[in-house]
């Protein structure tokens, strides 16, 4: 689908509904068989195969939304990104991927990839050069992640899709952190979308899934493996993804709102050393973020100044969750090294910029001056604890 001839909030409403036929409620019925009739129809359905109505209305909708001809639902996002990656690479196949990933895609690489005699090569930076540098004769893939988890990494769209067009490669990326309502990599040459739809598509925090878009060829061939490896999504869970997505758009907008203000906010305080958001101007991928994206995300990072009590901090917050995921209605933090990148080694943290007292922040629909004071007074708490520890020691 073209970009521009439906409006987001549309697709989101209205695109992979199915009509109820029978009593003409205004949502979707949800059809909980797990067995149906295979003589005289059309298409033998069963859900290992990703065919249910449900599920195929759902994946029309996440189409519609990544522009893209096709699309398949998963039961997690690490279901997505390893049947995505292994439907693509074979024994003796070569990957490409920043340093600066997920930590479960990062320890799926390492851990299991091997085992399966698939090679990769990690790059510290995100530039062509950078990608180009470690491209080898049997490369098949270049792996992308941006914004990137937990350090809002920008990479070039163009220039990567433009790069493995030139080499007859194919190009995956991790789009979760800035969700189909930001950023449409397709429109940019990128060959197939990946997204923990546990996230943004999901956004209560209630759903785990995952999801995959990109054209009907692509997507036939990730299938092949997906069937096999079983790992679809239950219809009922299917139902709620699709009436969730409903109102992405609304709740990434309202996000991507607050997240920029808060930017700005502890940007300028004096307890937060660093902050890792793309809609800062001085962010190092301000101007290809603004390029590429029609906003700048909900999601940031900010590293406590050394008197802060990273956890006396997170203890001291009314609002805002301490919470292992991201991308609720709910503002939500949590310390990477304790958690998203807790399977990493610390050495190997600190080789993609993890610090032990970076906090990676979820930003919710609060109101942002309710956000704000919150932080201010658990940053105020949490010196104040550790300079009064500190004079007793």
């Amino acid at each position: 689908m073209k970009k521009g001839k439906r409006g987001v909030n549309t697709i989101c409403t209205h695109i992979g509904e199915l009509e109820d036929k029978t009593f003409k409620g205004a949502v979707s019925p949800l059809y909980m068989s797990t067995s149906y009739d295979y003589e005289d129809v059309d298409i033998k359905r069963y859900p290992r195969y990703f065919n249910t109505p449900n599920q195929e209305a759902l994946c029309l909708k996440i189409a519609a939304l990544e522009h893209t001809e096709s699309a398949l639902i998963f039961g997690s996002g690490m279901a997505a990104v390893s049947t995505s990656l292994l439907a693509f690479l074979s024994k003796g196949d070569h990957l490409v991927v920043p340093r600066q990933i997920y930590g479960g895609a990062y320890n799926l690489i390492v851990e299991e990839f091997p085992k399966y005699g698939i090679e990769f090569t990690f790059i510290d930076g995100t530039a062509v050069a950078d990608f180009e540098s470690a491209i080898q004769p049997n490369t098949r893939i270049l792996y992308l992640e941006t914004p990137s988890n937990p350090l809002l990494t920008i990479t070039d769209l163009s220039a990567i899709g433009a790069l493995a067009r030139s080499k007859g490669l194919t190009t995956l990326i991790d789009n979760t952190f800035a969700s189909p309502v930001n950023q449409n990599p397709a429109d940019f040459g990128i060959d197939i979308i990946i997204h923990s739809a546990t996230k943004y598509m999901g956004g209560h925090s209630d759903i785990c899934a995952g999801a995959v878009a990109g054209s009907k060829a692509h997507i036939d061939r990730i299938f092949q493996l997906a069937k096999n490896l079983g790992g679809s999504l239950s219809d009922y869970t299917v139902w709620l993804l699709e009436r969730s997505i409903k109102t992405m758009g609304l709740r990434v907008r309202a996000q991507n709102e607050n997240a920029l203000e808060l930017s700005r906010f502890l940007n300028a305080h004096p307890d937060i050393d660093k902050v890792y958001y793309p809609g800062l101007e001085d962010h190092p991928g301000h101007d290809i973020a603004k390029a590429q994206m029609q906003g700048f995300g909900g999601m940031l990072s900010f590293e406590l100044a050394p008197e802060v009590d990273q956890h006396t901090f997170m203890r001291s917050l009314k609002w805002v969750k301490v919470s292992m995921s991201l991308a609720g209605v709910e503002s939500t933090l949590l310390a990477p090294s304790e958690t998203s990148h807790a399977l990493l080694r610390p050495e190997e943290r600190l080789k993609t910029g993890i610090r032990d007292g970076l906090i990676r922040f979820s930003t919710g629909i609060e109101e942002i001056e309710d956000l704000k004071a919150d932080l201010a007074q658990a940053l105020e708490n949490s010196k104040n604890l550790k300079a009064e520890a500190l004079t007793k020691i």
